[in-house]
């Protein structure tokens, strides 16, 4: 007995088999990256000098291949119209899909059939891209009469609209049907060929966006460690209720990762001076704007962070760092958002129960942005490298959970909790009984 324990308490081989661990694992992590990158395009506006240095300085960063570097000759305004859309974006895109060799079509070429089988997963929309394509009275093939609300229920993000890129439709009016939503599996893995996972790289000024590109890939190197605050509006009833439920998902889903979380419960934001310390994660709503702590000079988001505010215009635009919310949040430090550029109605935004549920379990930002939206050729964007894994660092996708399940099997950090969640009840102190820490 006395040998077997001596063995065991040698540190010699304990070191060895750690080491084989991280070997391993960062050789995996590396095999990883290597594919995505191959699964992935960047995108951007050859009429926007800025929009071809920032494709060009992202490529580098993900060894994202030369060759799936995409100018086009488009637009440099945020809103362009239909017609635009179709002539300098869709057109020209699914023509190089075709000559590179990177989706398969149908044998009879028909306009309306979907391709077959598609090499690139994901999509980088870069600053200068436009963002949003504005509603028509007319489209060839459209069939509004079989939408409420008829033709003008046609507007959508030019990026949800990509996401849809192999499919061929004709129509336009309402949304399309995710088949990816509430997935739990990678894209790599995903049947459904035409779908694509397009996020852009955006913000009110290029440096933003690459310090966006350079945090998310430093941070993965050992995962996004803070706090979150999670800001609730208290609709108990009604059809505002579900953005309260998503809110109270994700705080149960956080705790029980070993997350330190502060959750307020009031309809009221989190107001100005509230000491918002390590923000890593914030989810909140529902305010035209952002206000608050996020108004604060000194305010700055940890690096890496990821912040979302439910509002029906909080991607309106992204040129602006006061404006809506994605922009704002974006310029105080954060390198992912979630928005809407159009009224999308809060069942049609992104499910964030889901969202923050797939980040916590290692999928890409991409994965989880789209796992967590009903449909697809709407108002939705996701601002962020699509390739950033936030958790991979320290947690891991496990078995596939029930549909529809929430965080239940996320395995917490084996270490780091406990000192990541000091400070927590001092901040829950100073704002008093609307919070739970």
């Amino acid at each position: 007995c006395r040998a077997r324990l001596r063995r065991a308490a040698d540190p010699i081989p304990l070191m060895k088999r750690l080491l084989i661990i991280l070997v391993l694992c960062s050789l995996g992590r590396s095999a990883l990256a290597a594919d995505l990158a191959q699964a992935t395009i960047v995108v951007y506006n050859r009429h926007a000098p800025d929009s071809i240095a920032l494709a060009y300085f992202y490529a580098k960063a993900r060894a994202i291949p030369d060759d799936h570097l995409i100018g086009l000759e488009c637009s440099i305004e945020e809103e362009i119209s239909r017609q635009q859309y179709d002539e300098t974006i869709a057109v020209p895109l699914r023509r190089v899909f075709t000559e590179r060799g990177w989706w398969t079509l149908p044998p009879d070429q028909n306009e309306n059939r979907a391709v077959r089988s598609n090499r690139i997963h994901f999509v980088a929309l870069i600053r200068g891209m436009p963002l949003k394509i504005r509603s028509t009275a007319e489209h060839n093939g459209d069939k509004p009469e079989n939408i409420p609300g008829g033709s003008q229920n046609n507007n959508a993000a030019v990026d949800s609209e990509l996401a849809t890129l192999g499919s061929f439709s004709r129509i336009i009016s309402g949304p399309a049907s995710n088949p990816y939503f509430q997935s739990f599996r990678p894209i790599v893995e995903f049947a459904d060929a035409p779908l694509m996972l397009v996020c852009r790289l955006d913000a009110p000024t290029a440096d933003v966006v690459r310090r966006m590109i350079t945090d998310a890939i430093e941070v993965e190197r050992s995962g996004l460690w803070g706090r979150a605050y999670v800001d609730g509006a208290n609709h108990l009833s009604g059809g505002l209720a579900e953005g309260d439920q998503w809110l109270q998902s994700i705080v149960k889903d956080l705790r029980k990762a070993g997350i330190p979380t502060v959750y307020d419960t009031e309809p009221a934001l989190f107001p100005a001076g509230f000491p918002m310390n390590d923000c890593a994660l914030y989810y909140g709503w529902y305010a035209g704007g952002a206000a608050g702590p996020f108004t604060d000079p000194g305010f700055a988001f940890t690096p890496g962070a990821v912040a979302v505010h439910i509002h029906s215009f909080s991607a309106n635009t992204l040129r602006s760092p006061d404006a809506n919310w994605v922009g704002p949040l974006l310029s105080k430090g954060a390198a992912a958002s979630l928005g809407n550029v159009y009224e999308p109605y809060l069942q049609l935004t992104a499910h964030l129960d889901i969202f923050n549920d797939r980040l916590l379990h290692g999928f890409t930002f991409a994965e989880s942005a789209y796992m967590s939206q009903r449909v697809l050729s709407w108002m939705n964007v996701a601002v962020g490298d699509p390739l950033y894994r936030p958790y991979a660092g320290w947690l891991q996708i496990d078995a596939e959970p029930e549909a529809g399940a929430g965080a239940e099997e996320v395995a917490p950090a084996l270490a780091a909790a406990a000192a990541n969640a000091a400070g927590v009840a001092t901040a829950a102190d100073e704002r008093g009984d609307r919070v739970e820490p």
